[in-house]
């Protein structure tokens, strides 16, 4: 009987054991799955906009060769992770001046060769906003801040400065999943040319403006003034020994299916 009994309480006991681990095996399930989704959930959206961002830079090599006219049209695929990728930017805009010297009347003047609407090619996922725009790409994430992914086209040496105006055309959009196709026909490239220049003058509005300036400010020795309520930046230098402006106008028609 007393046997008989011993058993019983061993039986219990285990009961009693198992049920112990039970709990604890759910109760670590449960934590793995309530704290271990979102962090999952993170690092795949972080892979996915390293990946568009990876995309934007592939973009931009094959794009860039339309605007320096090394190819009549560029065609590449891209990969959609649940945003939109669409040709934006109706209200951003390059303005260029130059204070120009002119033998004939021994005086200065002011010339205005850019004054337009500059559009560009953007991917909207989630709270991250990746653009190729005037020969650059461009990053604006969930804090607001914008930087610069890869270096727009713009160059100054031996006292010649180049300026690109990547002049995008097109209204298309897509959003979702998968895989899509962005090409651009180029049209007919011009090239002014402006000599004896003691001021340049550039103002760009645009959702990268703050990245736009850290670029035209480090790269170009360019003092800048912001304007944060127009999303603006007035960009300005003067040249000691007078330079020579090459502004390389390229227009494209870019569509997306």
């Amino acid at each position: 009987m007393k046997e008989k009994f011993t058993r019983s309480e061993d039986a219990v006991s285990e009961m009693v054991d198992f049920s112990i681990i039970l709990s604890i095996m759910l109760l670590a399930t449960g934590i793995i799955v309530v704290a271990g989704t979102p962090m999952l959930e993170n690092t795949q959206r972080m892979q996915h906009t390293e990946n568009i961002r990876q995309g934007f830079e592939v973009l931009a090599l094959n794009m860039n060769k339309v605007v320096q006219g090394n190819a009549p049209s560029q065609s590449v695929e891209m990969k959609m992770y649940g945003g939109s990728l669409s040709v934006a930017g109706n209200n951003n805009y390059i303005g260029i001046d130059l204070r120009v010297w002119n033998s004939s009347t021994t005086a200065f003047e002011m010339k205005y060769p850019v004054d337009i609407t500059l559009k560009n090619i953007e991917d909207r996922f989630q709270d991250t906003a990746i653009s190729y725009e005037n020969t650059g790409v461009w990053a604006k994430y969930d804090n607001g801040q914008s930087l610069m992914v890869s270096e727009p086209r713009f160059t100054y040496a031996n006292n010649v400065l180049v300026i690109p105006i990547a002049n995008i055309d097109g209204t298309t959009s897509l959003s979702g999943s998968g895989l899509i196709r962005v090409t651009a026909d180029g049209g007919r490239k011009t090239v002014d040319t402006y000599e004896n220049v003691s001021q340049v003058n550039i103002t760009v509005t645009s959702d990268y403006f703050e990245a736009w300036g850290r670029y035209l400010n480090e790269s170009l020795q360019m003092p800048i003034v912001i304007d944060t309520d127009n999303k603006t930046i007035n960009a300005s230098k003067e040249y000691f020994t007078n330079i020579d402006v090459y502004i390389a106008s390229s227009p494209m028609t870019v569509t997306i299916n």
